[in-house]
């Protein structure tokens, strides 16, 4: 029940509300510029909905790193819904803390090495030349579903030993647990549907632990299935939540920001000059995530006090990390709404959050945001993105369009 004098003014109640709007969707920016302006020291307190709303890079950067920031409080909580798709996320790493997480982390991280991730180079780009021959040919074409989406998603089951006949079904399941974590347990129609695909997954992966363990294949699920640590080994409910959450975060936001650089390379021309002049720049794939942050926004729950600068959160408080804000925190980087390959501490980015929950797959991803841009400067140094204002997918949290049509020329 919300306090009958409100703390927050009406105004700034709007604001934060607006951030969930059709038009914020579209560009959310301004929304987080305003909340900028309301929350001194980059964090705005909500107090009738136990929330503060984080903007600022450093008070970000310290709730990620913060031993008393917790992930996934939400599965736990008396009102979610017992159904296959929470069961689905409850094992995943994405969503445990302290011992817990560490283990699970532990067990994935082993097989997913550094070697492992440079050895998918050339698929990468055997990749990228077979869908860029492609769309050379037809001239014209969704760069959604003709690179963007194709590209993450077969190396990643690559890596992971799945068959390529499996394309179009894992790219459903990743859907539902895309949306799942998104919000879409609002809408009971989608919830079904989502359920429906989890059961799918789980019946898919029942048993193939112990059929791995037996009979090891090649592939990255092979690995996670042997990988011990003193003694300790993904259970089967363990491999298949985490192989789910590499198969969709392996792609989903790599293919989300590979069509929102298009966009904003379109926006800013100057940008896609420099690139045309030196398409292997080290700084593009760090410039990109900053820029474009296919991950909006992330949330912990504190169980202790936390002081954020000069100010101090209470336990308990539902802390939404807006992480594409951060990431132009005009503190941090001057300048912050204009791409530029040379900009000095474009690394520090938040795209792959901070601290223990930093992102895995943060290398891989790296890998192929360098490699999808050099290939197109070099193929199609005049593309033209028709679609300048797309429709974007209904999720607030991994942000991308829907589709992009783009012309093309070139060899």
């Amino acid at each position: 029940m919300l306090p009958s004098a409100s703390a927050t003014p009406p105004t700034t109640l709007l604001a934060v509300q607006a951030l969930w709007s059709g038009e914020a969707l579209a560009d959310p920016h301004p929304g987080y510029e305003r909340l900028r302006a309301l929350g001194a020291g980059g964090v705005l307190a909500v107090p009738e909905w136990n929330a503060a709303f984080v903007t600022g890079h450093a008070a970000a950067n310290a709730v990620l790193r913060s031993p008393a920031a917790r992930s996934g409080a939400w599965l736990s909580g008396p009102d979610v819904p017992v159904s296959d798709a929470t069961a689905l996320l409850r094992p995943m790493m994405l969503f445990h803390n302290g011992v817990s997480h560490a283990r699970l982390r532990s067990l994935v991280q082993a097989a997913f090495t550094p070697r492992v991730v440079e050895e998918q180079r050339e698929l990468v780009r055997a990749t990228l030349r077979d869908l860029l021959d492609d769309l050379a040919r037809r001239g014209e074409g969704d760069v959604v579903s003709d690179l963007a989406t194709p590209l993450p998603v077969r190396v990643i089951m690559s890596m992971l030993g799945l068959s390529g006949e499996d394309e179009a079904r894992f790219l459903r399941w990743t859907l539902s647990v895309a949306e799942l974590i998104g919000g879409a347990t609002q809408s009971p129609e989608l919830m079904g549907r989502i359920d429906a695909d989890a059961r799918e997954m789980r019946a898919f992966f029942r048993d193939l632990a112990g059929e791995l363990r037996r009979r090891p294949q090649p592939g990255l699920l092979s690995a996670l299935a042997a990988v011990e640590d003193g003694g300790e080994r993904l259970s089967g409910d363990e491999l298949l939540s985490n192989a789910v959450l590499l198969l969709a975060a392996g792609h989903e936001t790599t293919g989300n920001l590979i069509g929102g650089a298009l966009i904003a390379l379109a926006e800013q021309p100057e940008a896609w000059e420099a690139l045309l002049e030196r398409p292997d720049h080290p700084g593009v794939a760090d410039e990109l995530l900053r820029f474009v942050a296919p991950v909006q926004l992330d949330g912990r729950t504190l169980d202790a006090d936390l002081t954020v600068g000069d100010r101090t959160l209470r336990a308990g408080t539902q802390v939404q990390l807006m992480l594409a804000a951060a990431n132009r925190d005009p503190a941090v980087f001057a300048d912050p709404q204009r791409l530029s390959w040379d900009r000095p501490g474009a690394a520090r980015h938040l795209a792959f959050a901070a601290g223990p929950h930093y992102c895995l797959g943060a290398s891989l991803a790296r890998l192929e945001i360098a490699e999808t841009f050099a290939a197109l400067a070099r193929r199609f140094p005049r593309l033209e993105v028709l679609d300048r204002k797309p429709t974007y997918k209904a999720n607030f949290v991994l942000r991308g369009p829907a589709a992009l049509r783009v012309r093309v020329e070139g060899a």
